[in-house]
């Protein structure tokens, strides 16, 4: 992403009020990023990330590894940086072919079937939570194992469940704890992903920024 001094003058904003915190320098550039998207310094306490979570994304990203999102919102959000970095390929759940059915939203389907095309992928759920579940009952299963999962949607029924089932997994993660979370959250924490991965692996991969 590229900074002006309006966003130079806000990111001081944030600084100030955040003050002392105990994340890593990489991971305050994610929350950073994510309070600067939604001016909700709540996301302060309830940005959870796994062990190794960063590394192994940004790692993936630079591998040119697949990106699947759950909805259209995502994949606009992240599009501009993805395109002007590493050019991942990105699928969107909402858009996959899938067989109709009555069982599972057309999200969760979506994911599914994406998933099991990409089982090593990168996957962002941004807002579905049936999506985040499908996704999860295939790593539990074993059929897949991606690289990372940022999981950000909002809920008041069984969201928890489905965070908390992630966090337990052996898959590198981002989550947002809690009810909170959108596509707008996960967008911001793949373009601070794709930030923090093009200042490590950019210059080797693309000889020069």
């Amino acid at each position: 992403m590229e900074w002006h001094v309006t966003d130079a003058q806000t990111l001081a904003i944030i600084d100030n009020e955040i003050g002392d915190h105990v994340f890593s320098p990489a991971e305050y550039e994610i929350v950073r990023r994510v309070i600067y998207a939604t001016c909700d310094f709540e996301y302060k306490s309830l940005i959870h990330f796994s062990e190794h979570a960063l590394q192994a994304g940004a790692a993936a990203l630079a591998a040119r590894t697949t990106i699947v999102v759950d909805v259209p919102m995502v994949q606009v959000g992240i599009a501009s940086d993805i395109q002007n970095t590493f050019a991942n390929p990105v699928y969107c759940s909402m858009e996959a072919l899938t067989r109709p059915q009555k069982e599972k939203t057309r999200a969760a389907w979506g994911i599914e079937t994406l998933a099991r095309r990409y089982p090593e992928g990168i996957f962002v759920i941004g807002q579905s939570q049936t999506a985040l579940t499908a996704l999860i009952d295939l790593i539990q299963a074993e059929e897949i194992r991606p690289a990372l999962v940022i999981a950000t949607p909002v809920g008041f029924i069984n969201v928890d469940i489905a965070k908390e089932r992630l966090q337990d997994s052996l898959v590198p993660n981002i989550t947002i704890l809690g009810r909170k979370g959108n596509a707008v959250v996960g967008a911001a924490i793949v373009d601070g992903l794709v930030d923090l991965a093009w200042q490590a692996y950019g210059q080797d991969h693309s000889g020069g920024v």
